[in-house]
């Protein structure tokens, strides 16, 4: 069974640059498709990035408008998102989800493997 934890959540100030880290565990992660996700209390999960097996096929949501960069290391099963420039409105709960099949939709998945997820918050 898979599984996956991400990290590196916490409070920072607007523009400021944050990395977050999801490794993933029990499972083989060069054949695992990966992507972020985000949520606010009392709204839906949104698709932030997902990545393909070997830092390809890379996918972004419009809004980050180029300040966010994902990108995996095989060899520490782990995947990274880079975060820049952030805003208040980035403050969320990021979460790592994870798939064996590369999905035919990207930002709606099914994902089989979801972290608990860490905590951004950006401060105005």
């Amino acid at each position: 069974q898979v599984q996956v934890t991400e990290s590196g959540g916490r409070l920072v100030q607007t523009g400021d640059s944050l990395s977050l880290s999801c490794r993933a565990s029990g499972g083989t992660f060069s054949r695992l498709f990966i992507a972020w996700f985000r949520q606010v209390p009392g709204r839906e999960r949104v698709f932030v990035a997902s990545i393909g097996y070997g830092n390809d096929r890379k996918d972004y949501s419009e809004f980050l408008e180029g300040r966010f960069t994902i990108s995996r290391d095989n060899a520490a099963n782990t995947a990274y998102l880079q975060m820049n420039s952030l805003k208040p409105e980035d403050t969320a709960t990021y979460y790592c989800a994870a798939r064996e099949l590369p999905p035919l939709h990207p930002r709606s998945g099914p994902y089989d493997y979801w972290g608990q997820g860490t905590q951004v918050s950006v401060s105005p």
